[in-house]
């Protein structure tokens, strides 16, 4: 049986203003209008022998990650929280210790939450062809076979066939032009795909020969960690002092153990607007259109509108992308020059890299509608049964008008209902909580006022999700 290892972490900051911060790529609906990249991801492995996923993400990503396994009915997988990124040589170690407490020795499959697979059963066949090859010791590693010469890839050139796949004969990192059109035509060389396939011990073995301390870092961090529902948190103190390494350098392009896999899928990491373009369905001019869009005069163009109209007259390889907070508008030859946009408004002390206008909870989302000196308007959604912490704020009140459902309000020591069209007022410094104990989601507005309305003036002193 595989233990799936899903790698979680990452910003997507190239697929801004729909990536952000605080609800990177691998959470959202990109090339799937259904599931997210992460669920995409968990849902290819059906047909496959493997356990529950072990997903590794970021401490702030926590509840997000943890209803998009809900939705897809695994409540009880396990999730490791990373307090820093150290890159993924210590995710996967913190991994292979971890499943090592859950099974003997088991095979680790190593996925990316943000890659495109379109090709399932092609997928399944290699990863048949690497079993036996990860069983009997080896490191495996999934070469893509390339269509184009790529230059934002690193590369693998083959060596002498291993059973089901070739010796890793050397890793190149991402070449200029012409070398990629070298490589191309040579017929010798993969995509690193960044998926991995080996028993935990034998990633374990060779890391601790050629990366002691990393070892030593993770196994004390996950040592020193605490169990929080099916969350694992790792000590944080511990793991800022491992040393930040890829798997590629610390042990694949050391070990003498490395295959690789030939996989021809349809895989793409979908890294820039560009590439989801090149990957989706797109109409007799070119074009691809989400949401509500009307294109006159427009070719081969990528058009995305969140919450209104766009309308596009005499454009051509363009990407325009529409959300409640930003609208970025950028030729597809320069989409690698997102990020410094995401840097410039970090630079600025702006927010709009951070999240957007809708915020998700573990006990629901809420949109800010509106928002001038010293008020605030936010629509919140409670899922049923869901609970708001105990809190108080020293600079705002609040008042919550009902729009559907009900809510259970705890206003200082009374407790009562609040139905639909009615509405209740939280005065400053109040200790107060929200609840639905209903059946349907309950929907409200509320309008802050005061001084200040930041989310960091809030006070917990009971809170269900862990965050007192």
């Amino acid at each position: 049986m595989l233990f799936p290892v899903i790698m979680a972490g990452g910003s997507g900051s190239r697929l801004w203003p729909l990536s952000r911060q605080l609800n990177p790529k691998q959470f959202l609906a990109l090339a799937d209008a259904q599931l997210t990249m992460l669920q995409a991801t968990i849902q290819r492995l059906e047909g496959l022998d493997t356990g529950q996923p072990l997903l590794i993400c970021n401490e702030q990503h926590r509840f997000l990650a943890a209803e998009q396994l809900r939705q897809l009915g695994m409540n009880e997988a396990s999730i490791l929280l990373e307090p820093v990124g150290r890159n993924t040589a210590p995710a996967i170690a913190l991994a292979a210790l971890k499943a090592l407490e859950k099974a003997d020795d088991p095979i680790l499959l190593v996925l990316a939450a943000d890659h495109l697979i379109q090709d399932v059963v092609a997928f399944h066949a290699s990863i048949e062809a690497a079993l036996p090859l990860a069983a009997g010791g080896k490191l495996v590693t999934f070469g893509i076979l390339p269509t184009h010469p790529e230059t934002g890839y690193g590369y693998i050139e083959k060596g002498q066939s291993s059973g089901g796949g070739y010796l890793v004969k050397r890793f190149v990192e991402k070449p200029d032009q012409p070398t990629a059109q070298e490589y191309l035509a040579s017929g010798k060389y993969f995509w690193n795909s960044g998926m991995f396939m080996f028993r935990a011990s034998r990633y374990l073995k060779e890391l601790e020969r050629f990366q002691p301390e990393i070892l030593a870092a993770s196994s004390k961090a996950l040592e020193l960690g605490e169990q929080d529902m099916h969350f694992t948190r790792i000590d944080p103190e511990t793991f800022a002092s491992c040393p930040e390494d890829s798997i590629d350098y610390a042990v694949m392009e050391r070990t003498e153990d490395a295959v690789m896999v030939p996989l021809d899928a349809g895989w793409s990491d979908i890294g820039s607007w560009t590439a989801l373009w090149e990957v989706s369905t797109k109409d007799e001019q070119g074009n691809v259109f989400k949401g509500d869009v009307l294109g006159l005069s427009t070719y081969n163009s990528y058009v995305h509108a969140d919450s209104r109209l766009v309308a596009t007259v005499g454009i051509e390889d363009l990407i325009v992308v529409e959300t409640k907070d930003a609208v970025l508008v950028v030729h597809k030859d320069k989409v690698q020059d997102v990020k410094k946009v995401v840097e410039s408004i970090k630079n600025d002390g702006r927010h709009e890299h951070l999240n957007h206008r809708e915020v998700y909870r573990p006990w629901g989302v809420y949109d800010s509608v509106d928002n001038g000196l010293r008020y605030q308007v936010k629509r919140i959604t409670v899922r049923p049964g869901a609970k708001l912490s105990v809190q108080m704020h020293h600079h705002r009140a609040e008042h919550w008008i009902v729009v559907s459902g009900t809510a259970k309000v705890t206003n200082g020591d009374r407790t009562y209902l609040v139905t639909e069209n009615q509405s209740t007022y939280i005065p400053v410094g109040q200790v107060h909580a929200l609840e639905n104990p209903g059946v349907i989601p309950l929907e409200l507005i509320e309008v802050q006022s005061g001084s200040y309305l930041g989310e960091d003036d809030i006070v917990r002193f009971e809170d269900q999700y862990g965050r007192v």
